[in-house]
């Protein structure tokens, strides 16, 4: 199964990727957490891990993808990286951080000014995520990047359940309403995630949300705070996210 877990900027994206690994882990599965979001340096040391080579140095760089995009697209032609598909096992190891059963693999990320767009980075994750084949006992877990402009490159396409995380913000609840409109259109599950909530905010965020789609509801933690703060692994073990991982589990 491959699992996308989107949200707005700070809403808790990457926390909550790294306990859904953690989860699917315990559970006896092999792990991949794909962290397709260009400006965030963090998800690797919530896991525990080294932050890995960009996977798109495997294909000659930024540069090159540009130049293999600005060569098709006023053609017409699509960018095909991959002719076959691949298996979790044929990700070439010198892309990978792992530990205790999760794998990491990062596209890659904004480094330099005025180094162009985050576009052949989006371009990456969608062609890898559409060609990668799972097993039974295999997960797929996606960071992307702030907002819906992922959905946009059609990074979705290649997943099969969509969490986005909502903090209690007005801009966290009125980008859901776009987030439910384009999973329905795409024809993809999805829940919706809330996170940093108390039994008041949650009430508050469910008279705009309703029940239906709120698959889970996390609250404040404070030894999560702190590790995400100084930078290091959580490693905590919430109910709430033992049955988020459940209820994907069982859909996908």
């Amino acid at each position: 199964m491959k699992v996308l877990v989107c949200g707005k900027g700070g809403s808790g994206k990457s926390t909550i990727a790294a306990l859904l690994a953690k989860s699917f882990a315990r559970r006896g599965y092999g792990v991949l957490v794909v962290d397709s979001d260009e400006s965030n340096y963090g998800l690797h040391r919530q896991l525990g891990l080294e932050l890995p080579s960009y996977f798109m140095g495997y294909f000659g760089g930024k540069k090159e993808m540009i130049s293999r995009m600005m060569k098709a697209f006023p053609k017409g032609e699509k960018i095909d990286l991959f002719e076959e598909k691949w298996g979790l096992a044929d990700i070439p190891g010198d892309y990978l951080t792992q530990k205790d059963g999760i794998r990491l693999l990062a596209i890659g990320k904004i480094q330099d000014f005025g180094e162009g767009c985050a576009c052949p980075m989006g371009a990456l994750s969608k062609m890898f995520l559409d060609n990668l084949d799972t097993t039974g006992n295999e997960a797929v877990i996606v960071d992307t990047e702030a907002g819906i402009e992922h959905f946009g490159r059609g990074v979705e396409q290649g997943c099969d359940v969509i969490l986005a995380v909502l903090d209690p913000s007005y801009e966290s609840l009125q980008l859901s309403k776009k987030i439910d409109e384009i999973s329905q259109k795409i024809g993809k599950t999805l829940y919706f995630v809330l996170n940093r909530v108390n039994p008041e905010r949650r009430a508050a965020m469910l008279e705009f949300l309703g029940e239906e789609k709120v698959a889970a509801s996390i609250s404040e933690d404070e030894e999560i705070f702190r590790a995400g703060l100084a930078g290091e692994e959580i490693d905590v073990q919430l109910e709430e996210m033992e049955r988020l991982a459940d209820l994907v589990v069982n859909k996908a």
